[in-house]
């Protein structure tokens, strides 16, 4: 990895000129304060040579064959699994999260790379049968041009791989646009595709605000697709935007994801899988269980227990091996997590249960560090049905299965949902019912694989999926071909059927 060319622009191929030259932006550690560099601001003169770029060179890229595709993208899983430590490494420092927790967050793009390799050899289209005689139909892949790629910073390489991965495979240029918070981390994934081989123009990158980088990427017209992450609020005005100019639009969006523990379910497996459903990545996840859902029977029980673990989780530094729960990104994504405590306790008259305040003192001083939190509450409180996206938890009481699955579908969101439980029955029907686009059975509501597809309905997205064979629909266009061999003219879509 080249320090010196981080805190650069990457478009056609060339790491730009030193940030000094214009408005730059800090990169600092969320657990010390630490400034740890310096990014550029782009201008829209940079973001307008980014996207010509893209779009000079997407007519060469897409006449690659889709297999040598692959294989580039299997040379960049290599880099990235030499460089997994460091990598990691330098993802903590600039968003907190436990060391484990980013070494997964590499994992996870390696195993997308490495999915994507393999779908290289695949890219499977259809060849079916005519209605005449001497005609053969089959279906193919097309790409669909300059992609703009918005990603977020809880999962900073994680998530752009399950974008730039596959829209680079089915033969698109990429404009990627990270989140300020993790430049970083964005800086080294790019850094490892042009190594790989990935030629001038296809890939670019450029940092800077949403208000202004991400707008003047949704509102050109060179631009065929944009993929967002990111809240549900700002992902309407993605949509919204790109339906002035009829882009492709993927949205992956907010979560309210809910745990239920019924009367006969494990309760040591179901209080493990509420702690690091609630606190892993101190909160910050789409698939964050925010909600728990407790039957009445065992209420006391796993309340109490539940509630004497999360005291006992070790709040610290994530590049110290004792931290259970790093800080949070940021201290506005403090401040944002500490109104909505305030919320719960004087508006919804929500009982504290443990947390509820920022942790300043000691080696904690200068960093967003806040306690794991846990409410009882009911549906209608306001910390029941917003996003907060920080270590919260409400816990509520329910008397039935039925009850349980009314109160986890009763939100605007439907990511994930979980249920414990022993009895297999209830396991289908959960399966059946939940309003989520995951589901899981006896585990807690995070845990995604690269090889299914992932996303929501409601508000959570608007019907596309990342990762997995999905990804690919909506990275790529299909395109139906015919083949009349029968050496006259067919006509297809006409009544031949004469009357006797």
């Amino acid at each position: 990895m080249n320090p010196q060319r981080h805190g650069r622009n990457y478009i056609d191929g060339v790491w730009q000129e030193d940030v000094r030259k214009g408005r730059v932006f800090e990169n600092r550690d969320p657990a010390t304060g630490q400034l740890l560099a310096l990014y550029p601001e782009s201008r829209q003169q940079d973001v307008d040579r980014a996207i010509e770029a893209a779009a000079t060179t997407f007519a060469s890229w897409r006449r690659v064959p889709v297999a040598k595709r692959g294989e580039i993208l299997l040379k960049a899983m290599r880099l990235l699994e030499t460089r997994k430590e460091s990598l990691a490494r330098a993802m903590t420092r600039e968003m907190g999260k436990v060391l484990d927790e980013t070494r997964g967050d590499v994992q996870e793009a390696i195993d997308t790379a490495f999915y994507f390799a393999g779908e290289g050899r695949r890219f499977f289209g259809q060849t079916t049968t005519s209605e005449l005689a001497d005609k053969f139909a089959m279906s193919v892949r097309m790409p669909v041009g300059v992609c703009a790629l918005i990603t977020p910073w809880n999962f900073p390489m994680a998530i752009p791989s399950w974008k730039i991965f596959p829209a680079l495979l089915c033969g698109n240029t990429v404009v990627l646009k990270p989140s300020s918070l993790t430049p970083e981390s964005a800086g080294h994934f790019v850094e490892a595709l042009e190594e790989a081989g990935v030629p001038p123009g296809v890939l670019n990158l450029v940092y800077g605000e949403g208000k202004t980088v991400g707008t003047w990427l949704m509102r050109d017209p060179r631009v065929h697709l944009v993929s967002f992450t990111g809240s549900s609020l700002v992902g309407a005005k993605v949509g919204a935007q790109c339906a002035q100019t009829f882009k492709k639009c993927g949205l992956e969006m907010g979560g309210k994801n809910a745990q239920i523990v019924m009367e006969d379910a494990d309760l040591d497996l179901a209080l493990e899988g509420a702690l690091w459903g609630a606190f892993g990545t101190t909160g910050q996840r789409c698939t964050a269980t925010s909600r728990v859902i407790v039957h009445e029977r065992i209420y006391k029980t796993f309340t109490d227990r539940l509630v004497t673990r999360a005291k006992k989780l070790h709040v610290g530094n994530g590049l110290a091996p004792e931290t259970e729960v790093g800080p949070l990104v940021s201290h506005a994504q403090r401040e944002r997590v500490h109104r909505y405590v305030q919320i719960g306790l004087h508006k919804d008259k929500a009982r504290l249960l443990c947390g509820g305040k920022m942790l300043s003192e000691g080696p904690l001083a200068d960093g967003s560090f806040y306690a794991p939190t846990i409410f009882q509450g009911t549906p209608a409180m306001t910390i029941a049905r917003e996003e907060i996206f920080g270590p919260v938890a409400v816990l509520m009481k329910v008397r039935s299965f039925e009850e349980a699955m009314t109160v986890l579908n009763d939100s605007d969101y439907g990511l994930s949902g979980s249920i414990y439980t022993r009895d297999v029955n209830r396991a289908m029907r959960a399966i059946r019912d939940m309003q989520t686009g995951i589901t899981y059975i006896n585990a807690p509501t995070i845990g995604a694989e690269v090889h299914l597809p992932f996303g929501g309905v409601k508000h959570t997205g608007n019907g596309h999926r990342e990762a997995g064979t999905a990804a690919l629909e909506i990275f790529s266009e299909w395109k139906a071909v015919y083949i009349d061999y029968s050496g006259k003219l067919q006509k297809a879509q006409i009544d031949t059927h004469k009357e006797s």
